[in-house]
């Protein structure tokens, strides 16, 4: 594999569809997953230096994102698919085992291949999302639904079509806002009043357009993030929300299960996920469903783009973990 200053690309087949991956560098797996609406370029900053530290690091464009694969149906977007590609990307590269990182999406996609297939996965690092146990007492999507309105983004996403054709319109400027305002330069990051859509308006109206970038994300940043979506549109990340109620029944068996590899959990201060409620008291109970977690890395000022925007520290704690396994 390359080692030199960019990544390399390719598609693989997995799980019943074709997915393409940037990679660099040799040595034990670890695979990167990203959330929405992203894709490999998320971790534009980790793939040299996790190559660099002796691993062969590699970024999919997940199920329904980009130059992957992006099946029609909404039901083919499961939980279970998900962590299908992912073992099936193990076996497209020869590994019997593999470290998994997740951020945003990617992290829960993480944590359920560590529970599903702790033989495949030596260790799970979940950036920004911490694990959060099956609720034994209904689906999640009522649940948002009783406790924070219509409103609240993931119900919001619910409606076939709606944030798609929002978000499509103009899918540079739609990134270049989402991606200021989740982050700790942004209103999320300063106590802002969460993700909830006004009643009659849409999912970009509690974003901000900055008149300025911060300072680590350039425009040419958003340049790749807008060509990858302005072919793809963004249907296929949609529909993993649409999947969360079926998500749910599909893992009644899991019931109390634990995630049993070694584990790391990375999470910026001014992470809107840490608004959401119950979210700062899970912390504290992390360790009752990663008995393994070895270390909790809280970045200060940071908001929601964990690896973009403190890539350094983000690489720091991966790499140091991952020598640790």
């Amino acid at each position: 594999m390359n080692q030199s200053s960019s990544p390399s690309h390719r598609f693989v087949e997995t799980n019943g569809i074709r997915m393409h991956v940037a990679e660099q560098g040799s040595g034990p797996l670890v695979v990167l997953l990203h959330g929405f609406p992203e894709c490999w370029y998320s971790w534009r900053h980790q793939l040299g230096p996790l190559a660099a530290a002796g691993f062969h690091a590699v970024a999919p464009d997940q199920r329904g994102y980009c130059r992957t694969d992006r099946p029609e149906r909404v039901d083919q977007y499961t939980i279970l698919h998900l962590v299908g590609d992912v073992i099936g990307l193990l076996d497209a590269m020869g590994e019997e085992q593999a470290v998994v990182v997740g951020h945003d999406w990617g992290a829960p996609v993480a944590w359920t291949a560590a529970l599903l297939r702790p033989d495949r996965v030596r260790g799970v690092a979940g950036l920004s999302v911490a694990d959060s146990p099956r609720n034994p007492s209904g689906p999640p999507i009522p649940m948002l639904r009783s406790a924070l309105g219509d409103g609240f983004y993931m119900v919001h996403f619910q409606a076939p079509g709606v944030a798609d054709a929002e978000l499509g319109r103009d899918a540079r400027a739609a990134l270049r806002r989402l991606l200021y305002s989740a982050s700790g330069d942004g209103p999320a990051g300063r106590g802002g009043r969460g993700p909830v859509v006004p009643a009659g308006g849409g999912f970009l109206d509690i974003t901000i357009d900055p008149d300025t970038l911060p300072a680590w994300l350039t425009e040419t940043d958003v340049d790749v993030f807008a060509k990858e979506f302005e072919q793809a549109g963004f249907t296929g990340g949609l529909n993993w929300y649409r999947n969360l109620d079926r998500n749910w029944e599909l893992t009644a068996p899991w019931q109390g299960a634990t995630v049993r590899p070694p584990a790391l959990y990375v999470v910026g201060e001014r992470d809107l996920v840490l608004s959401f409620p119950g979210a700062r008291a899970r912390l504290d109970r992390l360790r009752d469903s990663v008995p393994n977690l070895t270390r909790t890395v809280l970045l200060p000022g940071c908001g929601h783009w964990t690896q973009q925007e403190r890539p350094d520290e983000v690489n720091a704690a991966l790499i140091e973990f991952l020598r640790g396994l």
